[in-house]
């Protein structure tokens, strides 16, 4: 395949072209020539976009895709089309499928899914068998077929001798270990963030105590064992202050905090419409404020969409019984430039790749284009016709956003969004 992308803005603080607009010319797979002007021929296809910006591929660390067990919700071919024409090359798939992806085999099989498609996989194992947090999984075997982290999605560990001995047994292969912050024992059957909007609508609430008190164990943990720890999707300013205690400290912690927590609060509750029962749950203004500062600081080392497809079956019902989730790929990029502004973005949707031993492809010569194409400047609202994976459930729908993808360049493909 050869490639002409024509007058782009190349977003990437690491080149020294950051921020100059230049043509690339892309062949076989691999940037051959950055110039001021390249001229175009009839062997090249020429890319000519509005406001082309280009950055090194986006990265997503928490997506769920439904494949195998749960294709009503999402399959792997549309999983990753719809992250494709969302700007992300690479995503990490969580391991909720049925069965849970705890085993080589299980691992082996989300990798051949994935073979031949523009957008890289990369599967997280179960960090327990069936992620019952009972067993510590075959957790060497499936990082030796491509597993990436071990994380039972969403599911807290609630033994802490578990914790401590999987940090410990996996600093032999360099493992990364997930722990989800939810203490059962304080959130109990909570729906919704324990506060003011809960009271007021009867919803039953989770406390932001029951994520902090988990942090502050699991880090505690960690200073004991060693080992590297990543604490997805945190939500709350306490939890903020941990994590970034717990850097200065120099233990070897990363976090992420999902799209949704960074630009919605629980005020959007009031209709008790079930897009935004999530987890985490939302929180209050304070909060997102924290996690914005959190975010500039660099405590929190990424943004995820924290995409996760649910049925029509499972979300358009009774607040109570609704599960928990929402999808997030079409939407994160447009929401996060909304409030930090594009090179920002570009940082934290980029910000997990080395710790998930993801490859950097800086803008250069010679190098491998996995590129994200987009404009960070048009605004538009956020609708059933922008979402393109197979489940609805979209806490951002109706959202106004800013800056739309046009789709990426990697694994020798092109993918736009018409």
């Amino acid at each position: 395949m050869k490639l002409l992308l024509k007058s782009a803005t190349i977003v990437d603080a690491s080149s020294k072209l950051h921020l100059k607009k230049r043509d690339v010319l892309i062949e076989n797979g691999k940037i051959s020539k950055i110039a001021a002007n390249i001229p175009s021929s009839n062997k090249v296809r020429e890319i000519s976009l509005k406001n082309l910006h280009i950055s090194q591929g986006w990265f997503d660390s928490s997506v769920s895709f439904g494949e195998p067990g749960f294709e009503e919700r999402e399959n792997i071919e549309n999983g990753l089309k719809t992250a494709a024409l969302s700007g992300f090359t690479s995503v990490a798939v969580n391991a909720n499928s049925f069965p849970v992806t705890d085993s080589k085999a299980q691992i082996k099989y989300l990798k051949s899914k994935a073979e031949g498609q523009s957008v890289n996989l990369y599967p997280i194992g179960a960090l327990t068998v069936g992620s019952k947090g009972v067993d510590l999984a075959e957790l060497f075997d499936m990082q030796n077929q491509g597993a990436i982290a071990f994380y039972d999605y969403k599911t807290p560990i609630a033994n802490a001798n578990l914790l401590k001995i999987a940090l410990q047994y996996s600093q032999n292969f360099d493992g990364l270990v997930q722990s989800f912050p939810f203490d059962n024992s304080v959130a109990k059957n909570g729906m919704v963030n324990e506060e003011v909007n809960s009271t007021r609508l009867g919803l039953k609430g989770i406390p932001a105590l029951s994520e902090e008190l988990q942090i502050i164990r699991d880090l505690y943990i960690l200073e004991y064992t060693g080992g590297k720890l990543h604490i997805p999707t945190i939500s709350t300013k306490k939890s903020v202050e941990l994590i970034k205690d717990a850097k200065k400290k120099g233990l070897d912690v990363s976090c992420s905090v999902a799209i949704f927590n960074l630009v919605l609060t629980d005020d959007a509750l009031e209709e008790f419409d079930t897009n935004f029962k999530l987890l985490p749950p939302l929180r209050t203004k304070q909060d997102t404020q924290a996690l914005l500062k959190g975010l500039k600081d660099g405590t929190i080392d990424a943004v995820t969409s924290d995409h996760n497809p649910i049925d029509v079956e499972h979300k358009k019902i009774e607040f109570e019984h609704a599960y928990f989730g929402s999808i997030g790929l079409e939407a994160c990029f447009g929401a996060l430039n909304g409030i930090i502004g594009f090179e920002d973005a570009v940082t934290v949707l980029t910000g997990l790749k080395n710790r998930f031993k993801i490859s950097t492809n800086p803008i250069a010569e010679a190098n491998a284009a996995e590129l994200t194409l987009f404009d960070p400047t048009e605004n538009w609202v956020f609708s059933e016709d922008d979402i393109f994976s197979t489940s609805k459930n979209a806490a951002l729908l109706g959202a106004k956003l800013k800056g739309k993808v046009y789709g990426i360049v990697s694994n020798n493909k092109l993918e736009l969004n018409k």
